[in-house]
């Protein structure tokens, strides 16, 4: 099969892969947001996922940038890579995957293979996907065109974990199916790749990978919340078990991002559908969501016992971004942290080398600083472990609170 591929979703894992792909193939990348096609055609990323050679090499040889759906037409290969968030309920959002699905639907020809990627509960793509793109194109799943999955294993930020470096999952709607959708990744995938037997099997094997780990974090935090009441370290005791070949080496902190404090939710959801309720995956989910405002409390603690004035005074919270190292403000579960201390009657102040002032102002109307004065707060809050706060100059606020979240700092006054 000559493939001409189209990733539609230029995000922070649509990029990476069509960048991937075109290094053997042909490739169209889709989105809805022309600024981001103009961005991308200047050979500009705003996730810096790719820099400006990698984007200019592959404009210069096998990919192409649009938001016209007429530019994909010729392509027989369709791999979706939007986003699938929640909605204020916690309930899945499957809005960008339907409308990606109804836009193939409308150029879908004979023998074309749709591939998804985004991360959807067991049951998903041939209960909510497919269906459309039979409506859409008048054309029989499995006889004229035909599906694969293969969920994303994009690491933001990550230099070393890079898309072909991930050994990667891959499943077909029918055997023959999965063979050319895994011989497709197998070609740019040098960690290998692994043929699931379905796609369901396929998509729950990706749905457990982020529950798991919120799980494990959420039992961190848990301890974390315990040591602190018993005046004990956490970094320490988890130091210490570490020591042991099979203990689990996660930390504790707040979970956001597009996946682990996401996910959950898709699979608790189809396990409701069915009849059953999760326990051990909801728990974990309240701790996780909680602990913004467990760590916006235990710094109003601390400044009370300094002889802070809560209300008016000036807290400064260092990051915004999800993670360290990183422009990807999705879903940060700073912003608890933040409302929280606004409850209080807390002024805050946020700084953030790494976050786009814009995609900050429009996502939680807030207003990054473009430099700090660290002497006229009364509590210093480090959020997110950017590199550029691991040396950071805190000396001479023994007056003021200091509090960790990412336990990167030698001296302060609190931490998880």
């Amino acid at each position: 099969m000559n493939s001409k591929i189209c990733i539609i979703g230029l995000g922070y894992v649509g990029l990476p892969l069509a960048h991937a792909f075109s290094s053997k193939y042909e490739v169209i990348g889709l989105d809805i947001y022309q600024n981001r096609i103009d961005e991308l055609n200047s050979a500009y990323d705003r996730t810096l996922e790719l820099n400006e050679t990698q984007l200019q090499e592959a404009l210069d040889n096998n990919i192409k940038f649009t938001t016209n759906i007429e530019d994909i037409k010729e392509c027989n290969i369709y791999i979706v890579t939007v986003p699938t968030p929640i909605d204020k309920n916690k309930r899945p959002d499957l809005t960008p995957l339907i409308k990606a699905s109804e836009t193939i639907g409308k150029v879908l020809c004979k023998d074309d293979i749709v591939i998804y990627e985004s991360t959807v509960y067991p049951g998903a793509t041939e209960e909510e996907c497919v269906p459309v793109l039979e409506k859409f194109s008048n054309m029989k799943f499995n006889k004229d065109f035909f599906c694969g999955y293969s969920p994303e294993r994009i690491n933001p930020g990550d230099k070393e974990h890079t898309v072909t470096k991930i050994l990667k999952v891959t499943a077909g709607s029918t055997p023959e199916i999965g063979k050319k959708v895994d011989e497709l990744y197998a070609s740019i995938i040098t960690a290998g790749t692994h043929l699931a037997p379905t796609i369901k099997v396929a998509e729950a094997a990706k749905v457990i990978e982020n529950s798991q780990r919120d799980i494990n974090i959420a039992f961190v935090n848990e301890l974390a919340i315990i040591f602190n009441k018993l005046n004990i370290n956490t970094n320490d005791v988890l130091e210490a078990a570490g020591t042991k070949w099979n203990f689990l080496n996660f930390k504790p902190g707040l979970v956001g991002g597009h996946c682990i404090g996401v996910d959950p939710y898709y699979l608790t959801h189809k396990a409701q559908q069915v009849g059953y309720n999760p326990e051990i995956i909801l728990a974990g989910r309240r701790l996780n969501d909680n602990m913004g405002i467990y760590v916006a409390n235990q710094v109003i603690k601390l400044m009370i016992k300094k002889g802070k004035k809560i209300e008016g005074s000036k807290v400064l919270v260092l990051g915004i971004t999800f993670k360290e190292n990183c422009p990807d403000i999705r879903n940060s579960r700073v912003i608890d942290v933040i409302e929280e201390l606004q409850e209080f009657g807390c002024n805050i102040e946020v700084y953030d080398p790494w976050a786009e002032k814009e995609e900050v102002k429009k996502e939680y109307n807030l207003e990054l600083q473009e430099k700090i004065e660290t002497q006229k707060y009364e509590a210093v809050i480090l959020a997110v472990a950017h590199n550029e706060f691991k040396t950071i100059k805190l000396e001479n606020l023994e007056d003021k609170v200091i509090y960790d979240i990412k336990s990167i700092l030698d001296e302060c006054d609190g931490r998880l």
